[in-house]
C-alpha cells in the first residue's frame, strides 16, 4: 500500500475534527490537497468562483452549525483573497481553518514567482498562523492550530507548501485528542458578590445584549422579570434576545431603533451581557456600567467599567438570579416599555401611507413582506449597508431562525457567500439572501456556485441603483453624494442566463407573488426589486453636527424607516404595565 503523504494526512486530520467541506478554488500549490479531498468520501471540496466566497462560507458554516469549517486558497494571489472573509469570521467568533497554500518551500525568501508570506500576512485575523516548512511538523502543527481554531472560536491559518504537501508523511504520526466543543467560564465567587450588591442597591438597572447571549435566552428573561429592567440589544444580539421579550426596548447604534439608547443612559446601573458593541459614542458615560464577557480581553475596551466580569452569560446569570433581591418597583421598566412602543408607533405612522402603491417599492415593504412570507426557521443573510437597516427592523427571530451578516466586520458581498455556506448545512432549510446592489455586483460570480451546486438559496435584490448607505454617510457629513451611483443590468435576466429562476419586481402588488414564487421554487432563485434609492434611515439620537449635514445635503429625501411586526410585540409588552 503507497505510503500516506502530507496532504492526505491534512485532509485525515480536518476529517477527525469534523469538517465536512474545504472551500476554495483549485490551483498549482493546492493540488497535492484537492486530490486528497477527492480520494476522501467523509470531506467534499465546494468549488467557489473566488476565494473571499470561500472564507465568508465556511465563518457561515461555523456560525450556524458552531463547528470547525475550512476553506483554502492557492499560493499568492489565491490565499490573500482569503483575507477579507477570515477577518469578518474572526471577529464573528466562527472557528475557521484557513490553508493557505504556498510557494515551494526551497524559494520561500527569494522573490519567487507568486510569493508572499501568509504566516505573517493573516496574523491579524486569526489566533495562530503558522508555516510548515516540514513534513515532521505533521500533524502536530495542524492539531495546535484547530485546537486554537476551536477552543477560542476565530481563525487559525496554516501555510503549507505546495511541495511539502506532496510528501511522505512522518511514520506513525500521533493523533492528538482534538478539542471539539469549549467549556462554560463562570465568574470568581469575589466578581458575583460585588455584581449582587450592585444590583441591589440600583433603582433603575438596564441590561444591553450582544451575541454573547446566544444559548441564555431564558436566564436572561428570568433575570429581567426579577430585577425589572428594561432589555436592549446590539445588531448581533437581535436573533438571541428579541424574541418572546417582554422586557424588549429595541436597538441601540448607527441602527438602532425604539427606547434603547433611553434605557441605557436614564438607568442607575447598566449591564453589557455578551457584547464587544463598538459605538462607544452610544454608551453613557455618567452611569455605573458592568460587563459580562467570556473574552477578557473584551471587558472595559468600550467604556469605562465599574465591576468587570469575566465568564459566560449563562452561568453568569445561573449564580445572579437565585442571589439578587426581587424588585419591586417596575416604574422606570414601565416607562422605557412606553417610550420605546410610542417610538415605534411614531415611525410606522411614517412608513404606512401608501407604501403598497408606492412606486420605486419603499425596501421596507419589501422587507416587511419577506419576513411575513418566509419560513419560520429560515436562515436570513444580510448584507453590509442599508440591507442592515432593513433586516434589523424588519426580520422578526422567533428562537428557530436565524439572522448572520458582516456585524462586526462591515464588508460589502457578505449576504451571497455567507448564504451558500448557510445552505450547505441543510439544503431543505429555507436560506434567504437580502443583498444589495453594490455588495451582490461585487461577488456576483458566485451566483453561479449556487447553479452548479444546485443550492436552493433564494437571493432578494434591494436594487436601488445606489451605493445608499455611503450615501448617508456623505449627508451626515454635509457632503453631496458623488461616485455613489451604478448602471446595472436587469439582474433577474442575468439569473436566467445564469440557469436559476429570475424575476424583476417593479410594481408593488407584484411583490408578494414573486417572493412566494420564488420560495416554492426548488433550486436557486433571485428576484430583482426596483427600490426607491431616496429611502435612507436615521440614527435614533443624532447630533447637532450631523442635522446640518443633512440640512446640507437636502437634495435627498431620508425617511425614518418603519419597524414591521415589532410595534406589535411592543403593543403587546405595554400590556404589562399597570394602569393608574
Amino acid at each position: 500500500m503507497a505510503k500516506q503523504n502530507v496532504a492526505e494526512l491534512f485532509v485525515d486530520t480536518l476529517v477527525r475534527a469534523g469538517v465536512k467541506r474545504l472551500y476554495g478554488v483549485v490551483g498549482d500549490s493546492l493540488n497535492p490537497v484537492v486530490d486528497a479531498v477527492r480520494r476522501n468520501d467523509a470531506i467534499d471540496w465546494i468549488h467557489v468562483r473566488h476565494e473571499e466566497t470561500a472564507a465568508f462560507a465556511a465563518g457561515a458554516e461555523a456560525q450556524i452549525t458552531g463547528r470547525l469549517t475550512a476553506c483554502a486558497g492557492s499560493c499568492g494571489p489565491g490565499n490573500v483573497h482569503l483575507i477579507n472573509g477570515l477577518y469578518d469570521a474572526h471577529r464573528s467568533m466562527a472557528p475557521v481553518l484557513a490553508l493557505a497554500s504556498h510557494i515551494p518551500s526551497s524559494e520561500i525568501g527569494l522573490g519567487y514567482f507568486q510569493e508572499t508570506h501568509p504566516d505573517r500576512l493573516f496574523q491579524e485575523c486569526s489566533h495562530y498562523s503558522e508555516l510548515i516548512s516540514s513534513p515532521r511538523q505533521m500533524p502536530r502543527l495542524l492539531d495546535t492550530a484547530i485546537q486554537h481554531a476551536v477552543g477560542r472560536r476565530g481563525v487559525s491559518v496554516v501555510a503549507l507548501p505546495g511541495d511539502i504537501a506532496g510528501e511522505p508523511a512522518p511514520e506513525k504520526a500521533a493523533e492528538t485528542a482534538i478539542v471539539t466543543s469549549r467549556p462554560t467560564v463562570r465568574p470568581g465567587d469575589a466578581e458575583i458578590d460585588k455584581l449582587v450588591r450592585m444590583i441591589d442597591e440600583a433603582e433603575k438597572v438596564t441590561l444591553f445584549c450582544g451575541s454573547g447571549t446566544a444559548g441564555a435566552h431564558a436566564e436572561v428573561m428570568e433575570f429581567a422579570g426579577r430585577i425589572k429592567a428594561p432589555v436592549g440589544h446590539a445588531l448581533r444580539g437581535k436573533e438571541f434576545i428579541q424574541y418572546d421579550n417582554p422586557y424588549d426596548v429595541g436597538m441601540s447604534g448607527l441602527l438602532g431603533y425604539g427606547a434603547a439608547y433611553e434605557a441605557t443612559h436614564e438607568c442607575d446601573l447598566l449591564i453589557l451581557l455578551g457584547t464587544d458593541f463598538p459605538y462607544n459614542a452610544f454608551l453613557p458615560t455618567d452611569v455605573k456600567i458592568v460587563q459580562v464577557d467570556v473574552r477578557p480581553e473584551n471587558l472595559g475596551r468600550r467604556s469605562k467599567l465599574d465591576l468587570a466580569v469575566w465568564g459566560d452569560v449563562r452561568e453568569t446569570l445561573r449564580c445572579l438570579v437565585p442571589r439578587v433581591r426581587e424588585k419591586e418597583n417596575r416604574r422606570f421598566l414601565d416607562r422605557m416599555l412606553k417610550k420605546h412602543a410610542d417610538a415605534l408607533e411614531g415611525v410606522v405612522k411614517a412608513y404606512t401611507r401608501k407604501v403598497d402603491k408606492h412606486i420605486p417599492i419603499h425596501p421596507e415593504y419589501v422587507a416587511a413582506v419577506l419576513d411575513e412570507v418566509a419560513a419560520g426557521d429560515a436562515v436570513f443573510t444580510i448584507d453590509t449597508g442599508m440591507c442592515n437597516v432593513w433586516g434589523a427592523r424588519y426580520i422578526s427571530p422567533n428562537g428557530r431562525r436565524r439572522i448572520i451578516g458582516s456585524f462586526s466586520h462591515g464588508s460589502m458581498a457578505n449576504a451571497l457567500p455567507m448564504a451558500i455556506g448557510a445552505q450547505f448545512t441543510d439544503r431543505h432549510r429555507q436560506v434567504i439572501s437580502m443583498s444589495g446592489d453594490g455588495g451582490f455586483a461585487m461577488l456576483m460570480g458566485d451566483f453561479l456556485t449556487l447553479v452548479q451546486y444546485d443550492l436552493p438559496v433564494k437571493v432578494v435584490l434591494f436594487n436601488n441603483s445606489s451605493l445608499s448607505m455611503v450615501e448617508l454617510e456623505m449627508m451626515v457629513a454635509g457632503l453631496p453624494a458623488y461616485g455613489t451611483g451604478v448602471r446595472n443590468p436587469d439582474f433577474a435576466a442575468v439569473a436566467r442566463a445564469c440557469g436559476a429562476h429570475g424575476v424583476r419586481v417593479e410594481k408593488p402588488k407584484e411583490l408578494t407573488g414573486a417572493l412566494k414564487d420564488a420560495l416554492r421554487h426548488r433550486g436557486p432563485a433571485l428576484v430583482d426589486v426596483v427600490t426607491d434609492p431616496n429611502a435612507l434611515s436615521i440614527p435614533p439620537k443624532i447630533s447637532a453636527e450631523m442635522v446640518t449635514g443633512f440640512a446640507l445635503s437636502a437634495s435627498k429625501m431620508v425617511l425614518d424607516g418603519g419597524v414591521g411586526r415589532m410595534v406589535q410585540m411592543a403593543r403587546s409588552n405595554l400590556r404589562n404595565v399597570p394602569r393608574p
